[in-house]
């Protein structure tokens, strides 16, 4: 295989027990593709938020191994690891006495960064993710409306050109014009960008449209695993749920 199409991420047959045995996920083997949105689908508790924060080192496995970048992620620096992976979460975690600029900002003065070279990244990912610098970099995030803050809560996570962004159901507190808009948005950045997103999120809809594949959990497994094409199309009993789900509600809004 040709070293620049490893995958990014590797899970390989994982488990994540409770103290009293009792298993979160298990059984979990797949790949993240280089430059690819994998959609984490599943209802509530289904062990999709587990998973990803087993890619960043917030949990470890019980069992299996789960690699990012062709390392157990037991054998990388917790620190280091976290750094190469931008994260975006649904309460978005902005520093409320920051300026917008200062929260954007985070990762590269952890990293040293000079003060112009921060500058010039925190403009440059504001109007990559459009907030005018002029008018957004010294706000507050009590300034912000909920899509305001999620767009900064984006460009932080891209401050560091992080390789690979986790997305914890971003988008699942707004309203949903604004979270149509973002949802646009992401998937632009993600194809001019090229940067490799995992992405949970319970909603069968936002799964389709940003997907380039599906992973499904059930109960802590992974039950279906493919394109949305071929989601929409397995016989699987829980991608039909789904899928059955999405045709009523698209009935009823149109009676």
């Amino acid at each position: 295989m040709n070293e620049t199409r490893a995958p990014v991420v590797q899970f390989l047959d994982v488990a994540l027990r409770l103290a009293d045995g009792r298993p979160i996920v298990s059984g979990i083997s797949f790949d993240v593709r280089p430059g690819e949105i994998l959609v984490l689908l599943g209802r509530s508790g289904s062990g999709k938020t587990t998973t990803l924060k087993l890619i960043n080192r917030l949990l470890l496995p019980s069992e299996g191994k789960v690699t990012v970048e062709g390392r157990s992620t037991v054998e990388w620096d917790p620190t280091k690891l976290r750094r190469r992976i931008g994260y975006v979460i649904q309460d978005i975690g902005l520093f409320p006495h920051f300026t917008v600029a200062r929260n954007v900002a985070v990762v590269p003065t952890l990293e040293g960064w000079d003060e112009r070279r921060k500058r010039e990244r925190v403009r440059e990912l504001l109007d990559l993710v459009a907030l005018d610098p002029a008018s957004f970099a010294d706000r507050y995030p009590s300034q912000l409306s909920g899509g305001q803050k999620q767009r900064v809560g984006v460009a932080r996570a891209l401050a560091a050109d992080p390789p690979l962004l986790l997305l914890d159901e971003p988008f699942g507190a707004l309203d949903p014009l604004t979270r149509l808009e973002l949802q646009r948005e992401l998937k632009a950045l993600q194809a001019r960008l090229h940067k490799t997103l995992v992405f949970v999120t319970h909603d069968v809809r936002e799964g389709l449209f940003l997907a380039s594949r599906i992973a499904l959990f059930r109960e802590g497994a992974l039950a279906f695993l493919g394109s949305p094409h071929e989601f929409l199309r397995s016989e699987n009993p829980e991608a039909r749920a789904f899928v059955k789900a999405l045709k009523d509600t698209d009935t009823t809004a149109n009676e």
